[in-house]
């Protein structure tokens, strides 16, 4: 991973590999992304995209994405092009192949032989419950199944009809045979193969047995040549397990390391809670942009660059921590500061006229597209007697610190005039409608030549010429810091009331009627916003990406 202040840090996984290279165990570095077609990928799936991807590119290797597509009941065609579209979009390249654990199933299932001939495999009649019940505590050993010591011919007899379809789900398993006196659970006996009347989205009805995870992801490395296996930390436990499938078949042995995975405040991780959400309309779909998946990220208006510098500002570590969400958005608006187009956007509008301003005329002001990009230039705004500006810019009684619009006060409209508030309409509900202005040619620009300062700026909008649109405000969908940990109750319970507030209605400068979905702008003075892809021809919908408060920048500057 590699920062934008230029190279990437080293890490304790660097460290490993280049020693690996050094002392000529490996001669080419070969990593893999192996995620499960059974949800969309999250911000967490970036960080190791990210390390897998970035290690094979620091060493001149290659990564392999490989689809773990070895559970077809939860497993779709739909989440395998999901994952596809994000990691290309993250900005990396797997070559010319996309390898599958189902493309091994042949040869996995011919090694799972050699090990029942090996005497290292038995079927089991035992039932998931009664496998668990055996396989004791962290205290207590466990006991050896009634059908461990079967005869090497009945067990392959008994696979090969397991195979064929002879037993429905559950009636019988496949488990290395190990040591149920093992101080590590993984290590007894742990289940190879079960039985799935299923349809795999790949592979249709050709199997109903299917491997396990931890036989068939070792193996998948070993087919594919893999020299360094990265995994989370909760692998760390597995990795006797890995490391004894390879010993025991005697084929090419990659090095299992583990790091601990991504935490992020505000967030759940969970494929499970995931899907939970989306199954439940707790959320619009796996891109709800209130999610944390990468789909829904990318719609709310992430970009990948502002992704791949947060992955390499958490670095590489063995402990498991949980990272403030505050400083992926503090590494979003660094990266969306430098490139979003400036506009004004009015999304609640309060409609202003400016009295002494002449009927039927039109003038334009030059606004800077982005003042950090000089190179950017500059756009023409249109300029009229009727204006929209923001109903929070205004209140008719104002407290002491409020330095905006109220009646008799100026303030300087932005690129434009200043103007003074002389007048409020109100209906007959008492409810302000419209405000009467005037304003002061000489003006034209924003300074009075005069010398007198007005002590606010507002963003305006000409009503004669915006856009209406819709404007959706984001915010967190959890409102407690770590939903998976707020005492006792469901995750659910701390879902976000205010997630989501739609503002239609709104009034955008005219250069945005053409925005087309994945636009990216700065909305002056409210934020940074993406064009949704429900925005149509004249009909822009934006959302909003992420405000303009940046709360991890104000932490570091008070030393938190």
């Amino acid at each position: 991973m590699t920062s934008a202040g230029g190279a990437a840090p080293t890490n304790f996984i660097r460290e490993i590999i280049q020693a690996d290279l050094e002392a000529g165990r490996y001669d080419r570095v070969v990593t893999r992304f192996p995620p499960e077609p059974n949800g969309y990928l999250h911000i967490g799936h970036a960080k190791s995209i990210c390390l897998n991807f970035g290690l094979a590119e620091a060493f001149g290797g290659r990564c392999n994405l490989r689809m773990d597509d070895t559970n077809p009941s939860k497993e779709d065609a739909e989440y395998e092009r999901a994952i596809r579209e994000d990691v290309r979009w993250l900005g990396f390249d797997w070559g010319e192949q996309v390898y599958y654990a189902s493309d091994y199933f042949e040869q996995l299932y011919a090694w799972a032989v050699q090990l029942i001939r090996d005497g290292k495999a038995y079927v089991d009649d035992l039932s998931a419950d009664e496998i668990r019940a055996y396989r004791g505590t962290l205290t207590e050993p466990g006991r050896e199944s009634p059908y461990r010591d079967r005869p090497v011919a009945e067990n392959l007899e008994l696979f090969e009809r397991m195979r064929s379809g002879e037993f429905p789900d559950g009636a019988k398993v496949l488990r290395a045979r190990i040591d149920m006196a093992s101080g590590n659970l993984n290590l007894r006996d742990p289940v190879m193969y079960r039985i799935l009347h299923a349809t795999h989205h790949r592979t249709g009805d050709r199997w109903c047995i299917y491997p396990m995870y931890d036989f068939a992801h070792g193996q998948s490395d070993a087919i594919e040549g893999v020299t360094h296996s990265v995994c989370t930390l909760e692998f760390e436990d597995h990795r006797p397990l890995y490391d004894w499938f390879c010993k025991a078949l005697g084929i090419h042995h990659p090095r299992q390391i583990e790091f601990a995975r991504l935490n992020l405040s505000y967030t759940v991780m969970s494929k499970r809670k995931l899907l939970q959400l989306v199954e439940e309309g707790r959320v619009a779909g796996w891109d709800d942009p209130r999610m944390p998946t990468i789909s829904g990220l990318r719609r709310r208006g992430y970009t990948p660059e502002a992704i791949r510098e947060f992955c390499a500002r958490i670095g590489v570590a063995k402990k498991d921590s949980t990272v403030d969400l505050a400083l992926l958005e503090h590494c979003l608006r660094e990266d969306l500061n430098r490139r979003a187009p400036r506009r004004m956007a009015v999304l609640r509008p309060l409609k202003v006229v400016i009295e002494n301003y002449p009927e039927g005329q039109t003038e334009t002001f030059d606004a800077v597209n982005n003042p950090e990009d000089p190179s950017a230039g500059t756009r023409p705004v249109p300029f009229s007697r009727e204006l929209y500006l923001e109903r929070d810019d205004f209140m008719e009684d104002p407290p002491k610190k409020f330095f905006r619009l109220a009646p008799g006060r100026e303030v300087r409209l932005r690129y434009a005039y200043f103007i003074r508030c002389v007048g409020v309409v109100k209906d007959a509900d008492g409810r302000v409608v419209e405000l009467r202005c005037t304003y002061d040619p000489a003006t034209r620009g924003g300074d009075a030549p005069d010398g007198r300062k007005v002590k606010a700026t507002l963003h305006w909008v000409s009503a004669a010429h915006a856009v209406e649109a819709e404007v959706r405000l984001y915010d967190r969908l959890f409102s407690h810091p770590n939903p998976d940990r707020a005492g006792e109750g469901s995750f659910l319970d701390h879902l976000n009331p205010d997630s989501l507030e739609v503002l239609r209605g709104c009034r955008l400068e005219p250069c945005l009627a053409g925005a087309r979905a994945g636009d990216r702008v700065q909305f002056e003075r409210l934020g940074y916003f993406c064009a949704d892809p429900d925005t149509a021809d004249g009909r822009p919908v934006f959302n909003r990406t992420v405000t303009l408060r940046d709360a991890w920048a104000k932490l570091r500057k008070k030393g938190g």
